[in-house]
């Protein structure tokens, strides 16, 4: 949080990003909702491999509305600011977690990254007692997909991880190649 708040409080910082939206912005910025980002890098047709904390994630707000994002990335000082950005994910992580209130069961909001589908999910994991910087999706976990999602998959329907898998090994699990005549 200190590290996106001293690039929010950096005029040169705020200037030289990415977004439009945040260098337009009237009023304060103020960071919220601190999220991990977690990444699926594999998925067998066995199932998931494990995920790995890529970052946090901090929705910008100016007013009534999250205009932008930043991220921060670990490094060997500890955690630091890496970039300010915008798009629709912003948009569409606020709608998810707007959803996600009315989940009845307690749950951890994470963000999962399948960069193998190009698909970002809001991750209402089950274990609250758990680091959130650590963690593998439980079988009973939520995810939901953000817009845009990938074809044949409805952005913003919430899925068990155990319903999800298998939709999501179909999609990353490459075609065999067809073997070729001599």
């Amino acid at each position: 949080l200190r590290s996106v708040l001293t690039a929010l409080g950096s005029p040169t910082a705020v200037h030289e990003a990415q977004t439009p939206s945040l260098r337009a912005a009237q009023g304060p910025a103020t960071p919220e909702l601190p999220l991990p980002v977690h990444v699926l890098d594999r998925i067998t047709p066995e199932g998931m491999s494990g995920t790995r904390l890529a970052g946090w994630r901090f929705l910008i707000r100016c007013g009534d509305r999250a205009v932008a994002a930043a991220e921060t990335r670990l490094t060997p000082d500890g955690w630091a600011f890496s970039h300010f950005f915008e798009g629709p994910y912003i948009a569409a992580t606020e709608r998810a977690l707007r959803q996600a209130e009315s989940v009845q069961q307690p749950y951890q909001a994470r963000l999962l990254s399948v960069p193998g589908l190009y698909m970002l999910t809001l991750w209402l994991h089950g274990d609250c007692a758990s680091d959130g910087a650590e963690g593998h999706p439980l079988a009973t976990d939520l995810l939901v997909p953000l817009a845009p999602a990938p074809p044949g998959i409805a952005a913003h329907r919430p899925h068990r991880v155990a319903e999800l898998l298998p939709v999501l090994t179909h999609r990353a699990t490459p075609a065999p190649l067809l073997s070729q005549p001599a």
